[in-house]
């Protein structure tokens, strides 16, 4: 595993590193800043983003409509257009679906596109917190994920990046996420004019790798004729259950578990009211419609634990049928084999985990994978915390994806992982 500098400050590195990085990565992108769109319509408004008629029928990646966007992801216009596609997916428990993505190229570039599929970590509710809409600058998108969004598109891939949460602001299914993911591929390459050969690489840290690895583990048997060349994940929970428990009670992340069960509840189609206590109902109707970002630094959800969002019959919550059954196909490496290299990204901040995802889940599953012929490297950051490391995340996944489309031989670290 590669040891980075071990810090006390991770956090407060981060957000400097992420300032000093970004404004000459967009500048690269931009050039000279551009007029502003007309006010944005939210997307619960917006008919673009609902397919008119049937999806029966309809194959899963056809391209609905689409429309030419600007961009303007720090609220500053840039001189760069998107396209943005309604397309095809598929829901969780099977069902037709249409969702919206946005594909940016570089200026000027032609001939065949070195696609990334980057899934960003909007972890949201509300229809404002899609990356359609953040990206344009009608809300404020992850620092993290616009870092690397930019910095990809400033070194020449074109980004495809998802609303894979669906319609209904599912946060947290995998499969939903997953099958969103690799449809999108499929309406970027129909927009691109670009075969299913076309390499393409994917990339997503903490609730983008939700995505991002469910889409690795589908993409044999969903979308097989896709050319999958390389993923990366980071800052991501092998086993979610293990991952409540974590940060069960702590200080900063506990404002995760009613964003999680509620987008857990949307896209299972399950009623979890019957199992709420009256502070569980409040904090839902609290979080219904927002972002992670609008109160993860609020810490009015600091010290909450689950079992205060659980009737007293459903304390041991881990038992209750319902919640096992979401938990059990949540599980990281269960869905299928993913194919070519994978990067596993993560933290390592307080000997467990980076606070928010445990390493030892991490560990695990990379050695699962090791063990069933899979190319991997995993790499664990000492003395980083979640923010440290989704920031950290970004170079590193960018040098994997760069290999990978430049041929260079996949170094992995199995033969350690499984000694």
């Amino acid at each position: 595993m590669r040891v980075v500098s071990h810090g006390t400050r991770w956090s407060r590195l981060a957000a400097v590193l992420a300032a000093l990085v970004v404004l000459p990565i967009v500048s690269v992108v931009a050039g000279p800043v551009a007029h502003a769109e007309t006010a944005l319509v939210p997307p619960q408004d917006d008919p673009f983003y609902r397919a008119d008629g049937s999806l029966d029928g309809v194959a899963p990646g056809t391209v609905l409509r689409t429309r030419t966007v600007g961009l303007a992801p720090t609220g500053t216009p840039l001189p760069i257009e998107a396209t943005q596609v309604l397309y095809r997916t598929t829901g969780q428990r099977g069902e037709p679906l249409a969702t919206v993505t946005t594909v940016i190229r570089p200026p000027g570039a032609t001939g065949q596109p070195r696609l990334v599929s980057y899934q960003t970590a909007y972890d949201g509710l509300g229809a404002r917190c899609n990356p359609s809409y953040t990206l344009r600058g009608g809300d404020r998108g992850v620092p993290q994920d616009t870092l690397a969004i930019a910095s990809l598109v400033a070194a020449g891939f074109t980004v495809v990046t998802s609303d894979y949460e669906g319609p209904e602001l599912a946060y947290g299914p995998g499969r939903l996420a997953g099958y969103a993911t690799l449809d999108s591929i499929r309406a970027a390459e129909t927009v691109l004019d670009a075969p299913s050969s076309t390499p393409v690489g994917m990339a997503g840290f903490s609730g983008g790798s939700i995505p991002t690895e469910f889409a690795a583990e589908l993409a044999p048997t969903y979308a097989p004729e896709l050319t999958i060349i390389g993923t990366a994940v980071g800052g991501f929970a092998p086993d979610l259950a293990n991952t409540i428990d974590y940060i069960n009670g702590k200080p900063d992340w506990p404002i995760l578990l009613p964003f999680v069960l509620q987008g857990m509840a949307r896209g299972y189609g399950i009623d979890l009211s019957p199992y709420l206590s009256d502070y569980g109902r409040e904090l839902f109707a609290r979080v219904s419609d927002r972002c992670i970002l609008d109160l993860i630094d609020s810490h009015q959800f600091s010290g909450l634990r689950i079992e205060q969002m659980l009737r007293p019959e459903y304390q041991n919550w881990r038992s209750v049928p319902v919640l096992a059954e979401i938990l059990d196909q949540e599980r990281m490496g269960v869905t299928g084999d993913p194919t070519g290299p994978l990067l596993f990204f993560g933290g390592n901040s307080d000997g467990r985990g980076d606070t928010v995802m445990l390493s030892a889940d991490q560990r695990e599953l990379a050695v699962d994978y090791c063990r069933r012929g899979i190319a991997v490297r995993q790499e664990e950051i000492p003395g980083a915390d979640h923010l440290a490391a989704s920031v950290l995340f970004v170079p590193a996944a960018q040098a994997f994806l760069q290999e990978r489309f430049d041929g260079v031989p996949f170094h992995g670290n199995c033969a350690a992982l499984t000694r």
